[in-house]
């Protein structure tokens, strides 16, 4: 398990970033003769790459040099941040397209295939390669430097995230009539505005805006848009959690708690697991099972590898552990577990979402708006306090006094008797050996 602090992993990811960005920018430069600024924002950074690599640089050490298994998870990972970035990207303004879009390359086809695996091999070279360098003068840089850099960066993107949002949000090129007619104070977002679809117009020639007229619609959750994804998340946590619970009570016996929350029946990994699944393999839906299946495989099991890294690695803690099953990968899925996920892919896309989305599009549009963003609300809020018990269970292992009246209240309310009551199979980290 890695060692880097937060400050260290925010650098590598405005790194590679910016990498990505140049390196997109110069092969778009010779191939099209002219310069590109290949990125939404307006700083030269494509958090997809950034994204890519520390996730690479989280998960890959824990295969312990296997190069056949990190390349195979380093083409998985790949595959899911440049699906979710495109999704995204998309969502963000739905009449947003390329001439030269990514899903093109990325597609289910033998083409898309292999260029994804020459990609991959890409990234993995960078990573043997390039990464042990640029992590050596990384840890060169005094603490109190490196945190300053990666705060004042990573403040300055967000706030180019926000002002291109807002823009997108605006519509495009059509709608600056709309916003001139406004009044004067709006004059620095209506500058803002053009300026933000002047660059992506010419980075993206066939881009139009929408208008507001045209952002309105009378059906809720229409295609594959967030406010579905919400849904299918909660339903997807809610139907895991029964699943699992039910599935324990068979087999073990005993009725065990099989929530990712402090409060409700959601398993957080099935729900994030069925919007995964949903956002990649709707491009595969109209494909053989064969097809889905494959995927589903490879995808399942890097998801579930990559959320025991994420609980490791964040709250300290050990949620599943497979080392004494056989063909298990560092103890953190195996291929059994693979197979039923491409089992369950195909299940997923080609019998259960389809007539789930056609439900979720029958609810009212404003109320179901307003109870999206309320389940949004307190899912957000249980989360949070869920992640704040769990951290606070395994410094108790450390540090049994509470330090401020916040440690208090959650060593009162949320002690080891409880945790470990909700959360029957949990370990801390250092009790748990996945590897």
């Amino acid at each position: 398990m890695t060692t880097l602090t937060w400050y260290e992993l925010g650098c590598f990811l405005l790194l590679y970033s910016f990498f990505g960005w140049l390196a997109e920018a110069a092969f778009f430069a010779l191939t099209k003769r002219r310069f590109y600024n290949r990125g939404v924002l307006t700083l030269p950074l494509l958090p997809s790459h950034g994204v890519t690599f520390t996730l690479l640089i989280l998960n890959l050490p824990s295969f312990g040099g296997n190069h056949v298994f990190q390349f195979l998870a380093t083409m998985a990972i790949l595959t899911v941040v440049e699906a979710l970035s495109d999704f995204f990207f998309l969502r963000i303004s739905p009449k947003l397209r390329s001439g030269l879009e990514r899903e093109q390359l990325f597609s289910g086809s033998k083409k898309g295939l292999l260029f994804s695996a020459l990609l991959a091999g890409v990234y993995y070279l960078v990573y043997l390669m390039i990464h042990p360098l640029l992590l050596a003068l990384v840890l060169l840089v005094p603490p109190l430097v490196l945190q300053l850099l990666v705060s004042f960066f990573g403040i300055l993107a967000l706030v180019d995230l926000l002002v291109v949002s807002y823009a997108l949000r605006k519509g495009g090129p059509r709608s600056f009539t709309q916003l001139q007619q406004g009044s004067p104070q709006r004059a620095l977002a209506v500058r803002l505005t053009y300026a933000v679809w002047d660059r992506l117009e010419k980075a993206y020639p066939r881009t139009q805006g929408l208008t507001p007229q045209e952002r309105k619609t009378a059906t809720f959750a229409q295609g594959l848009c967030m406010d579905k994804l919400v849904w299918v998340f909660l339903i997807s946590a809610l139907l895991g959690d029964i699943i699992e619970t039910f599935y324990c009570r068979l087999v073990g016996g005993a009725w065990v708690s099989r929530s990712s929350v402090l409060y409700g029946p959601f398993s957080i990994v099935w729900g994030l697991g069925a919007v995964v699944l949903t956002v990649i393999l709707q491009r595969l839906a109209d494909k053989p099972d064969r097809y889905v299946f494959a995927a589903g495989f490879f995808i399942g099991g890097a998801y579930e590898y990559m959320c025991s890294v994420f609980t490791e690695l964040v709250f300290g803690t050990v949620f599943w552990d497979y080392s004494e099953m056989p063909l298990n990968i560092g103890g953190r899925t195996n291929v059994l577990f693979c197979f039923f996920w491409g089992i369950l892919a195909v299940i997923w896309i080609k019998v259960i979402y389809p007539p789930m989305s056609g439900a979720i599009e029958k609810v009212p549009a404003r109320a179901g708006k307003a109870v999206t963003w309320v389940l949004v609300f307190v899912m957000v809020c249980n989360g949070l306090l869920t992640c704040m018990a769990m951290l606070r269970y395994s410094a108790r292992a450390i540090q049994p006094e509470s330090l401020n009246p916040f440690e208090e209240f959650l060593d009162t309310q949320y002690n080891d008797a409880f945790m470990e009551h909700r959360w029957p199979n949990m370990m801390t980290a250092q009790t748990a050996d996945p590897s």
